[in-house]
């Protein structure tokens, strides 16, 4: 059943920012956490709630901005910069930042020891904290529009006018106008864009999931919506510690290479040997390994693995 409303009694879950994630939280470990029997859908809350939610977080944002508007007799006093950060959302967008980062955390430390069964847990543990996530981020659509958007149109967002101001100031002219140089930094745009893709007239669609790729690929200070916020941290705290390689000791005999010439076996992440022994093993249902295959390759593409990792290379094979 959807999770019933909490009663706040008399309390303002807008007052503070305290109170508006105590008011958020149980929402947000229903929808990403509880145990449901269908991975790819997230629990459902009530109706309620979820105006109720969306009406907390309009007022908390409202009243945050009505603070720091200068009054007659404030005119002219800048607002200190902390308030201005609360007003802007940047409180309830990092909070949520570290939820998912400790949502992810948990997934990472429940993880198998062993490889043989390790895509098995994680394919599921994807999709169903994806479902969440995209649950989560319909449920504060605000967030995405008041505070994601305005940081995006301030240049703090995945790719920011500073990462591709060098490459554009090589190629501009001393005549150029202001129409060609804005050009040439939408044509840098899609060149970044086509690592995760994109092709020249692809659809809006082919587009957004480009840039959500780039999104969930970028760096934690980058402010992306809420459900690439979600897919980088698990890129982040899931992905990244199972696909890193374990360092060679420099240590001791160097060992000879194979006289046929063949390469030495070099060392693998945990996430490349399962997937190895997953391809490999003999027996049992080809197209149910084929499905885990694809379906993890899903998952490393969603959460901004490049398109030249190894191991996307090999699972891309497998997506239909």
């Amino acid at each position: 059943p959807p999770l019933p409303n909490p009663s706040t009694g008399s309390a303002n879950p807008s007052a503070s920012f305290p109170a508006l994630w105590g008011y958020l939280q149980p929402a947000l470990d229903h929808i990403v956490r509880s145990p449901t029997n269908n991975p790819s859908k997230a629990p459902a809350i009530d109706v309620s709630y979820h105006m109720g939610v969306h009406t907390a977080v309009y007022n908390y944002f409202t009243s945050q901005s009505e603070q720091i508007a200068p009054g007659p007799a404030a005119a002219g006093i800048r607002a200190p910069a902390n308030d201005k950060a609360k007003a802007s959302g940047t409180d309830l967008y990092e909070q949520l930042d570290r939820y998912y980062a400790e949502t992810a955390r948990e997934l990472f430390l429940g993880a198998p020891t062993d490889d043989a069964t390790l895509i098995h847990y994680l394919v599921p543990c994807f999709n169903r904290y994806a479902a969440g996530a995209q649950s989560v981020s319909r449920l504060l659509n605000y967030v995405n529009r008041h505070y994601v958007k305005r940081a995006v149109d301030e240049d703090r967002g995945w790719l920011r006018l500073s990462d591709v101001l060098d490459a554009v100031a090589r190629t501009i002219q001393e005549d150029d106008t202001r129409e060609k140089i804005q050009r040439r930094l939408r044509e840098r745009r899609t060149q970044e864009l086509r690592k995760w893709g994109y092709v020249d007239g692809a659809s809006p669609a082919e587009l957004a999931h480009a840039e959500a790729y780039a999104e969930a690929a970028s760096a934690p200070d980058r402010v992306v919506p809420l459900v690439s916020v979600a897919y980088r941290r698990f890129r982040i705290e899931v992905l990244e510690p199972l696909l890193a390689v374990p360092k060679m000791q420099g240590k001791g005999k160097k060992k000879k290479p194979p006289a046929n010439g063949d390469k030495p076996a070099m060392p693998k992440g945990r996430l490349a040997r399962a997937v190895k022994e997953l391809l490999e093993s003999k027996g049992g249902d080809e197209e149910e390994r084929h499905r885990l295959a694809g379906e993890l390759g899903v998952a490393l593409r969603t959460c901004g693995i490049k398109v030249d990792h190894p191991l996307r290379k090999k699972l891309d094979k497998f997506i239909p």
